[in-house]
Order: C-alpha cells, then structure tokens, then sequence
C-alpha cells in the first residue's frame, strides 16, 4: 500500500499480508492481517513508529523511499514481538543514523530477540517526551497488553496515541482507515478474545489511562485506523467489563454419537428455557476463533465430550487448555459425557480450568448412550443454568 497522510505530516505506512492463515503457528487469520508503521515528519526530525513483519521489511523500505525519505532520526519500538520489530535490524542498516526508542524492559528483549547492539538506543520512561519541532512524542509504558515490556507512544499536538497490538485487529485490507461496521467490529472483537482477554484485568486499566488523555485518532500497529476513537474504546470496555450475557457456549466432541445426541437435546432445552443465545461448536472442526469469541460474553460453558482412557476427549482437553489460558470472564461451567467402564470427565475438567473463577454445576455423566433418565438430567441442567442466568439479572 502506499502512504496514507492521516494528519498533516504524520503518515500510516501499511504492509498487508493478505494470504497469512496462522499466527504463532496457533491462531486463525480467515481475513490476513496487517503490520502498520507510521511516519512523523517534525520541523527538524523524523520518527518512524514501529516497523513491520520481516517477511515485508522491502515493502517499508520501498514505502519510505516512495516518500523520498532521506533521514529517519528516531525509530520507536513500541513492543518487541517480531512482527512488529522484525524489520528494525533492515530499518537501522538503511538509516544507520537513527536512534532506537524505547523503554528499558523492551530494549533488553530486542537485544535478545533481534541482536540491536546497545549504541543503538535511545531508552525512555513513563512519561518522557521527545521532540522532533512542531510535534512531541510522550511515551506511556502500557505493560501486558499483551506482553510485560509494551508501550504507546502519544503524538501530543496532533492527539495521535499508537498503540502498537492494543485495540488492533487481524485485517488485511485496501482501506487504512477503519469505515466501522460490522466487519471490523468482528475482526477487532476477535483478536480482542484471541490476544487480549487473558489480561482483562491490565485491558481495563489502560482503557481508563486512554480515557484520561485528549485523541482524535487511535493508530494500532494490526489492521485499521480509527478516526473515531469511541468505535473501538467503547467496544473494549464492553468486552473486558465484568458483565456477562444470556448466552451460552457449547463445544463438544462425540466418536459414536451419544454425547452428540445429549448436546443436541440441551441446545433445545436452552432455547425453551428463555437462553437468548446458544453458540453450538463441534471441537473437530470449529475455528478456535470463533470460539474464543463466543466466550467474550457468555455467561456459561458447556464442555461436552467422551470419555477417552476415562479422560476428557484430547481434542476437548486442548480446548479446555485454552479456555483456561485465555481466562474469559464466563461464570458457570457444565460438562455432560458419555462413558463406557469409567469416567474422570469431571474432575479433570475442574482441573483443567483452574484460572477461571466459575461455579461447575451438577454434571451429566451418562454410560453408553443416553437413556431417557439421562435426557432428563441434560433438561435438568438447561434449567439450572437459566435458573443461575436469572440469578445474575440477565433474563
């Protein structure tokens, strides 16, 4: 993509990689994403914040070259994760005269990471300012959104914050600016439960120190600008708040078809019973995504599964592993599961989920394939978790 001006001398240089499908060999990407770095063009200096992907380091440079950059003076590292510090090494080879900014804890990781000898950096604090004529960077350390050495850098008289993986998206797209439907709602509410969610409690305190300071434009270092800040801040403090919806999570997994008919019995059961919304997942072929996603706001997980060697199903345990990792805000926990000579389904779901602060209702373990007694006890627990719905006042 080519330079996009987003204020008057303050540039988004955009890499999109559109046909990138794994993040951390992990995470699903169904709309690519993107690695932005952005350009401040001072009275008497330049700063680039952020670089991009190694695999798109060319793409930087050629987009700096486009706009005939000669000197970059200060090159700002606002996290060291090397989709975003990658290309520094190539940045600081083309303009060896350029300073590294960053703070202490970030400067360690990306000698670790990247090799950048010591002479190359400028190190900051909480607070610090740096001009470059006409216009002040501040630097705010912002530690675990989502690793410990992370910052933003805010562009005080243009009211610029860049935020680096906060408040950002997966999204490769022709558009740098965010045009705020329902698209980029989902690809930011996404990698809200993908990246973010496990530091909920970090997300709320950043959102109120944003919340303190005067911007016109958030500028992430994934996916779209947003022109309006309120579209996307308002959005986080639903998602990491402590509320929860009427809503209920289903991931399961069957091998014969018994705990498959279970789950369907309590998908419909939820639905008499006044649940507004069900997410059915089966864990063999569902996008971890769209999960992680559900779990945003559902006031329940429902875990169904097999026993397998008297365990949960594997595919069902490495679910269970990153529910437990991602620490969403979910309130009650249910695990329904067939067996055939025995069964510690329940005990090593509690144990595999023991980050979260949850009540685990009354299981429903059944042998074979459900009976009517067993169906009976799926419709019992549809009703308990509508009963503890109605306790939270979300009915």
């Amino acid at each position: 993509m080519h330079p996009v001006e987003i204020k008057p001398g303050v540039y988004y240089l955009g890499a999109q990689h559109w046909d990138r499908r794994l993040f951390d060999e992990l995470i699903p990407l169904p709309d690519g994403t993107s690695y932005n770095s952005y350009l401040v063009l001072g009275e008497r200096k330049t700063a680039l914040i952020d670089s991009v992907h190694p695999d798109k380091e060319d793409e930087l440079i050629s987009a700096l070259e486009e706009m005939k950059i000669e000197r970059i003076d200060y090159l700002v590292s606002n996290h060291a994760e090397q989709d975003h510090s990658g290309a520094i090494p190539a940045i600081l080879d083309k303009y060896p005269e350029a300073k590294l900014v960053t703070n202490e804890k970030c400067k360690e990781f990306l000698e670790v990471h990247l090799g950048v000898k010591d002479s190359s950096f400028l190190t900051i604090s909480d607070g610090e300012e740096l001009s470059v004529g006409g216009k002040t960077l501040q630097f705010i350390i912002a530690p675990w959104v989502h690793w410990p050495e992370t910052m933003f850098t805010y562009l005080k008289e243009d009211k610029v914050l860049f935020t680096c993986d906060f408040l950002g998206s997966h999204l490769a797209s022709t558009k740098a600016i965010s045009n705020e439907d329902g698209r980029t709602y989902l690809a930011a509410k996404r990698y809200y439960a993908e990246i973010m969610m496990p530091f909920r409690e970090h997300v709320k305190r950043h959102l109120k120190r944003i919340r303190e300071l005067d911007v016109e434009v958030i500028a992430p270092s994934h996916g779209p600008i947003y022109m309006n800040p309120e579209f996307i801040l308002s959005a986080y403090e639903d998602w990491s708040s402590d509320d929860v919806k009427n809503q209920v999570t289903v991931a399961f997994v069957s091998m014969y078809g018994s705990t498959r008919k279970a789950i369907e019995v309590l998908v419909d059961a939820l639905l008499s019973e006044g649940i507004e919304e069900v997410h059915l997942f089966n864990l063999t072929e569902g996008d971890l995504g769209e999960m992680a996603m559900s779990l945003v706001d559902s006031a329940t997980l429902v875990i169904g599964t097999p026993a397998f060697l008297v365990g949960p199903h594997p595919v069902a345990a490495y679910f269970l592993s990153l529910v437990n990792s991602l620490r969403p805000k979910t309130r009650f926990v249910g695990v329904i599961s067939s067996f055939g000579w025995g069964s510690r389904v329940f005990d090593e779901v509690r144990s595999s989920l023991r980050n979260l602060r949850v009540e685990f209702l009354d299981p429903v373990l059944m042998r074979g394939f459900p009976r009517e007694e067993d169906l009976s006890s799926v419709r019992s627990l549809a009703r308990k978790i509508y009963e503890r719905h109605k306790e939270l006042g979300i009915v």
